[in-house]
Parts: structure tokens; sequence; C-alpha cells
């Protein structure tokens, strides 16, 4: 096994973990064992500084002290890499910690793989201009709070109860939202000016509440249209401003800004996720104070991961105009993903990294670039691979979010049971990239169960996506003769929910062999080696196996009775599974090419074609398979092969009663080649043919 990169600092915190030092080097293949502190961040301080000033990397077992350790390293001038580990909530603290070596020895050993590749980065750039709409009296409120800091400019929705400050220092506007768009730095906010007096014209000098005889205009300079009788003093009190206008109409407004506080009842996005830069809080006054405290923290220069990657050619989308999958789009929770042509579009600045788009999509044309497959599946690996090599018996995969899964983890650590000693936490940036390749993948590296923690907060849809996605996976490994119950999606919105499912689990006996490959970025190719390797394994091996209804696996049937090769369907396929002949009038389908999206059903002229989702897994399902073949239909002039007998059958039984037919010779043609019926028309014209001469 490789030495460790880092050097390891252990810390029974306070003899409240029962580390075994002798286990945990062996288990990690170090020379000597390591020494346990019991306050290294406390009285044996000194043994982290001596580590430090050596200059080594380190590799800290403990998370709850990681600020305090991060200025010693900052302050001791090291220059060595510092990485930390929490395996004392994860395992130390655990009514099965004796057990948990292995456990321990895992989840250090994939603290150490590399750093996650850089990708590219989606750049936001706030200069502060600031839109608060909503009720006046909570809008002015808080403009009064925020002018120091940002451009203001208030959309008042509601003028009851509102009055406008004496001092000018932002530019308020009144008026009905229409649209709101874009992200941080980049919003674009359509109103429509509804009152008659306009807010920015209006000079506040009060003539028109004086001159109101119905009072109908107070201190938030709008007429209250209710009260108002169509006197039109105001009018005249106002004079040369001309801020009063009852005749405006509605004037559409439109303006850019960086930032939005949406104070309304109801939000102006409406999506499960809205974009950076904008806060709706409602009218909860504490909320509101936390989303004055966050705009604080956004203005200026902003990065972020790009954390998809597509490839449209292999896109199921659309062809043709006609929507085959729209899986992706359906899914995303931020509204990131659009449809464009035969293609989709995604605006990466709203785009938050859920990978949800990545987990349905049946092609693999959309992927998850970060983290990408390949540096999830090293980190399965290496956790699966060490808890096996230490002794670990039964592994169980718990895989949670990096924020509240993470900390629902550590309260059931320090206030509960802990976790079994099987159970080895994992933590992705969101639980909705887990797919079918992830899932069966882990399996393939030895996993007896997998089991995912929403910790609430996910869209609807995401749950529902990872109950298909286990839904597939689970009935591949029944099928195959593993048994049940190796998947579980956890629905703990708190402490004991998630300490009863974890403990009430029980490991799944049937687990394959080990595989070796690793994970590909290209989700097909994963998932094939993970099939080979189950199948291969397999307590009862099968040749096909019947899946539920949207799976990304399946055939392609033809009624012979009304396909007339057109070969309609060819053209729609975006993944080469259906294929035409040189030779022959042949519809050919290589099924694990197949992606069940539904082009070839959608596009077929005759209705000849239907989709059954299943997994075939032997040596036909990457094969060229005959769907259909038609006899070959020969000019009856010059005898060249150039249709179907089907399709000139058709032909000839659709147009015998037509009109532009009746003519002698006129069905005849069909039966000839493009040639020989210009030939034909020619000599046999009314006007006769140089043909004839």
């Amino acid at each position: 096994m490789t030495l460790p990169r880092h050097k390891l600092l252990l810390c029974n915190c306070n003899k409240t973990m029962p580390l075994d030092a002798k286990a945990v080097g062996a288990a990690l293949g170090l020379e000597a064992a390591p020494d346990i502190n019991s306050e290294l961040c406390r009285r044996h301080v000194a043994a982290f500084e001596a580590a430090a000033k050596s200059g080594d990397d380190l590799l800290v077992a403990c998370t709850q002290e990681a600020p305090l350790f991060r200025e010693l390293h900052e302050e001791f001038k090291a220059a060595g890499d510092l990485r930390f580990v929490n395996i004392r909530e994860t395992a130390g603290w655990s009514a099965q910690a004796p057990q948990a070596m292995p456990k321990i020895a895992a989840l250090i050993a994939a603290a150490q793989l590399p750093d996650l590749e850089p990708v590219a980065v989606v750049t936001y750039k706030s200069g502060g201009e600031l839109l608060i709409t909503g009720p006046g009296g909570a809008a002015i409120a808080w403009a009064e709070q925020l002018a120091d800091q940002f451009g203001v400019h208030v959309l008042i929705t509601d003028s009851t109860a509102c009055e406008l400050p004496a001092e000018r220092r932002y530019a308020v506007s009144s008026g009905k939202p229409q649209s709101l768009s874009g992200y941080l730095g980049a919003f674009e906010a359509a109103w429509e000016q509804v009152n008659p007096i306009d807010l920015d014209t209006c000079t506040r000098c009060n003539a028109c509440i004086t001159a109101c005889p119905e009072h109908a205009i107070d201190y938030s300079y709008q007429v209250d249209l209710d009260k108002c009788k169509a006197h039109r003093s105001c009018v005249k009190a106002c004079g040369e401003v001309r801020a009063i206008d009852f005749e405006r109409g509605e004037a559409l407004r439109n303006e850019r800004y960086d930032l939005v506080l949406d104070l309304g009842a109801t939000p102006l996005f409406r999506m499960h996720q809205p974009p950076q830069g904008y806060f709706a809080p409602g009218r909860d006054p504490l909320a509101q104070a936390e989303a004055a405290r966050m705009l604080t923290q956004m203005t200026g220069e902003f990065e972020k991961p790009k954390y998809f990657a597509y490839r449209e050619k292999i896109c199921a989308h659309s062809r043709a105009e006609i929507t085959g999958c729209n899986k992706c789009i359906d899914i995303c929770s931020t509204a990131a993903i659009s449809a464009d042509g035969e293609h989709v579009k995604v605006e990466p600045h709203l785009c938050m990294g859920c990978g949800a788009c990545a987990s349905v999509c049946p092609s693999g044309a959309m992927s998850y670039a970060y983290p990408r497959v390949a540096d999830a599946g090293l980190r399965v690996r290496k956790l699966l691979s060490t808890f096996h090599q230490a002794g670990g018996k039964d592994a169980s995969l718990l895989l949670h979010n990096a924020s509240n899964g993470r900390e629902l983890l550590a309260k059931l650590g320090r206030r509960g049971r802990g976790l079994p000693a099987n159970v080895i936490p994992h933590e992705v940036f969101h639980i909705a990239s887990l797919g079918i390749d992830s899932m069966l993948g882990a399996i393939a590296y030895g996993a007896a169960g997998v089991a995912v923690v929403s910790a609430g907060g996910e869209a609807p849809e995401y749950l529902d996506s990872l109950r298909r996605q286990m839904g597939y996976a689970q009935e591949i490994l029944t099928a195959l003769g593993y048994g049940k119950g190796h998947l579980q999606l956890i629905e703990a919105p708190d402490l004991a929910a998630l300490e009863a499912a974890v403990w009430a689990a029980r490991p799944v006996r049937k687990a394959p062999a080990v595989a070796t490959f690793n994970w590909s970025n290209e989700k097909r190719t994963t998932l094939n080696f993970a099939l080979a390797h189950l199948l291969k394994h397999a307590p009862q091996p099968q040749d096909e196996i019947a899946l539920a209804a949207g799976a990304p696996y399946g055939k392609v049937e033809v009624n012979k009775q009304t396909c007339t090769l057109c070969m309609s369907c060819v053209g729609a396929c975006p993944e080469g599974a259906l294929l035409d002949s040189q030779e022959r009038p042949q519809l050919r389908f290589i099924e694990s090419n197949c992606v069940q999206c539904g082009l070839c059903e959608k596009t077929c002229p005759e209705n000849a074609i239907s989709l059954t989702p299943r997994l075939l897994l032997n040596k036909q399902a990457q094969s060229q398979v005959v769907l259909h073949e038609a006899e070959i239909f020969a000019c009856i002039k010059c005898g060249k092969p150039f249709a179907t007998k089907q399709m000139i059958d058709n032909m000839l039984g659709k147009l015998t009663a037509h009109s532009m037919f009746a003519e002698a010779g006129a069905l005849e043609r069909l039966k000839m080649c493009s040639d020989c019926r210009v030939v034909d028309l020619m000599r046999n014209a009314s006007h006769g043919s140089i043909l004839d001469h």
C-alpha cells in the first residue's frame, strides 16, 4: 500500500474515543504506529507546532478546532499543506466505536487523496446597484439602512403606511412588477407605472396633498384611486413640475441591477433555488435582517466553478422540431437549462452545481464537471478498499451533502448513538448528482449498501429522481441474484429520523467481488463497466432484465406491417442506435446505443415504432440487429432497384383515386425510377418531344 503523503496527527479528544494506534497504523500501511494525543488543541498543542515547523504536509484528525489549527499554522509560517478529517462524530463517537478502526482508516486514507483538478470558472461582477422592491414602509426603511453602502433604487408595490423621506438620497419608483430575470451583477427588472404620480419627477413639495379635496394623496405621494373623485386639483397644483398625469396609462419601465432585495409576500422568482444575488425574506423582520447582512458581502468580483459539461452531439433533446428528451430541463431547480433548437443551453451563472441534470441525462450529453465523476469514483474506491483491507465487513456507504447533511451527521455523533461501525459517511456536493452510474459503481466497488441522506431543503423533483435512479439500479441487482435492499433514500428532517434509519438498516450479504475499474467521466462507460462486473459475478446471471418506464436502456420494436422503411427514424436518432444499410432496404438497431429518448417513435410518420425499457446483457446488445427488411422494387422500365415494394404499394393505394393520376400511364410512372419517369413524361407529353425526332 502507498504510504500516506501527509503526516497524521491523531487525538482521542480527552480520551473520549478508543483509538488503537497500532490498528490504524497497520490499516494505513505506516511503518510505525502514529502518536495519539488526548488534547492536541490544548495541552498537547506543542505536538502540532513541531509537526508544522517540520515543513511536512499535515492531516489533523479533528475538524472542530480547524480554525485554531489554521491560525497556528499561519503563525508558525509552516510551509506544508494542512488538511482535516472528522473521525470523531463519524466514527470515534459511536456505540460501536471499538469496531470502527477500519472506518477510521478509510476516512483518513480518502482525506489524503489529491485535490480536485481545476476547471473553468464562471465570473460575477457586482457594483452594488441594489433594487429593493415590496411594500413601501419596509422598502423605505431598509433603503435608509443600506443607502450608504449601495446604489439603492426602491420600487414600491404598495404605498399603504408609507412616507417618503424628505431627503432624496436614492431613487424611488412605484409600480407593478412585470418580470425579473438574470443573476448577481446582471438582473433585469421590468415594472408598470400605474399611479398617476411619477415619483421620479415628483419634488415632494406637498402642493398636491394640500390641494386634494378628498385627501386621496398622503406623504407616500401616491394617489389613492379609490378615494379620488377626479377633481384634478392636484394636477393644477403640481403645475409645471408635471409629475401628475391621469392620462399617462400604464408605462413599462426596465432597469438593470446587481442585487435584488424582494420584500413582497410572494417572491418574484418562483423556482426552488433562485439565482445568487436575489434575496426574498418575505415579511419576517429577522429574515430581512439576515438578507441585508448577506447583501453587504456581495459587491465586487466573484468566481465559482463551471459545474457542468455539455456535448450537444449526443444530446437527445430534439430533432427536426420534434422534442425527445426534456429530462434536464424539467429537473433543473434553478431554471438554468432551456431549449435551444435541437439542443439545450445552460446559463452557467444560474447553475448551482446540483448535478441533477447529469444524473437524469440518459446519454451522458450533460455531465458533472466539478467534481468530476472520475474524481468522485476515486474517493469511493479508496474508502471501500481501505475499509476492506483493514478487516471491515459489510461496508455501507452513507452519502450526504456538504451543508445540512454534514451538520445532521455531526449532531448524531455528539448527541446520539453515532454511526454503526460499518456505515462509512461520504460527503458529496449535492445528493441530486447521484445516479444509477454512481450507485452501481459503488456496489461494484464492494459496498453492501448505499444510502443517501436527504436532510431537507432539496427540491421535490430531486428526491423523485433519486427514487427512480435507485429503482432502476435495484431492479438490476435483484434480477442478477444479489437480493434486495442495497439502496436506500433516508429522508431525515431531524436527528431522531436519521438515527432510527441508520441503526435499523441491515447489510445486504450478497455483495459482488470488488471491482478494479475506474469510474469514467463518460456516464455510459461507467455503467458498462459496472454492469459487466456485476454480471460476471452474479449469483443468477441474466441475458435480459425488464426495467421500469423511463429507464435509460431498452429496445425499439417496429411494426413490419406499417413500416415503409422511410428511414425518418434513422435521421432522428442522435445516438446511432438506428441505422440503415447501404446494400439492402433494412432498418438495423444497436441496443446498447439506445437511450430510450423517444425521438424515433415521435418522428415515425406511420406510427410503426414503440419502445420497451429493458437491459440486454448479452453480446446481442452491441451487435447490429435487423428490425425490418423489405422486398426490393425494381423499375419496370430499366430494372434498376429504387424503392421498396411496400412503399410503392402504399403510394399506389393512396393515389389511385386522385385526380392528378387519372391520366393514362400516370400511375405506371410511380413504378419507374426517377430517370425513366422523366423520359416517359417527355415522350408522352401532349406537345411532343425531341425524343420523337
